[in-house]
């Protein structure tokens, strides 16, 4: 089987998905110790706003990627995969690269902006299935 372009993105997609959770638990270790990060702390201190940030952002990129690893694999299994949807696949990659970057910093309109980049990329990918 080829690893196509959609494919590709889709790994890379969950390859993000799987570090995103990083920065949330180090900030987590680093502020409340190791001990207490590993266990269950009666009255632990809020996490930092930045960290819970990232801990929203891997969240979001968790229900988005369903969708997405959903599209790609309908497409290539139905032959529809082409280049609509390797654009869309990128599209959908590189704005939730942009989106967990921004969401950490917390840059609301561009947050939004490479929520909707990402959106689109799905779109894409529907349209080359359903039409």
């Amino acid at each position: 089987m080829e690893l196509t372009a959609d494919l590709a993105y889709l790994a890379w997609s969950a390859g993000l998905c799987a570090v995103l959770w990083v920065p949330y638990v180090l900030e987590r270790v680093l502020s409340w110790g190791l001990i207490d990060a590993v266990g269950y702390p009666d009255n632990p201190p809020e996490a930092a706003k930045w960290a819970l940030r990232s801990q929203r952002a891997h969240l979001n990129l968790v229900e988005n990627l369903v969708i997405f690893a959903s599209l790609v694999l309908v497409a290539h299994v139905a032959g529809a995969a082409n280049e609509m949807t390797a654009l869309g696949a990128a599209l959908f990659f590189w704005g939730r690269v942009a989106h967990a970057v921004v969401f950490i910093f917390g840059i609301p309109w561009l947050r939004t902006l490479s929520f909707v980049v990402a959106w689109v990329g799905l779109v894409l990918i529907f349209l080359q299935i359903v039409t």
